[in-house]
């Protein structure tokens, strides 16, 4: 059985997947593994540069995030066309990793729910994760609530879970993954 934590920014999915790795569990970090696939993948690399152009990659082979931030905030298209290389390839090393557990924060919106049977939200009041943004990325409140904007509602993220987590800073979060891992 696979297994996947979600939540939105700022909810602590990177402190419960710590606490997870604690219990013994190994996490797949799809983040990680994108940024590791967009600089390692040659066909990643061939794509993207046949989409963004050749300015996607500098000279020494390494992405150039400005050029590619601007081509995908450009427009809906762009940003489908860069998902439609991306999202399938961290998807084949998911599946290639063997691991049974990911932390994905667009799963939904990637379709990453597909490859897991059970969903764990990871959820905290909207005050608290402004604060856990402006802390940790050293923005703006304002910065932080535009952040959260952009992503999809964490009522909407619980609602599709199957478990949530609630990582406010005053419940037991061992106590809740203790209680998650006996029912699973």
């Amino acid at each position: 059985m696979k297994t996947a934590i979600t939540g939105g920014i700022g909810s602590g999915k990177s402190y419960v997947v710590g606490r997870l790795k604690a219990h013994g569990i190994s996490v797949y970090d799809c983040d990680s593994a994108a940024k590791r696939l967009l600089h390692d993948s040659a066909d990643i690399r061939r794509r993207l540069t046949a989409l963004v152009g050749p300015q996607a990659y500098d000279a020494g082979g390494n992405l150039d995030r400005q050029a590619v931030r601007a081509f995908l905030l450009a427009s809906a298209a762009n940003a489908a066309a860069i998902d439609a290389i991306v999202h399938p390839a961290v998807a084949a090393d998911f599946r290639a990793s063997g691991l049974q557990w990911m932390e994905c924060a667009i799963l939904y919106q990637s379709g990453f729910d597909r490859l897991v049977d059970r969903v764990i939200a990871v959820s905290a009041p909207e005050e608290v994760r402004i604060a856990r943004i402006m802390k940790r990325d050293n923005i703006s409140a304002a910065t932080a609530r535009g952040w959260i904007a952009r992503q999809w509602p964490q009522e909407e993220i619980e609602r599709r879970a199957d478990f949530v987590i609630v990582n406010d800073g005053k419940e037991d979060i061992d106590r809740q993954i203790i209680n998650i891992l006996n029912k699973l």
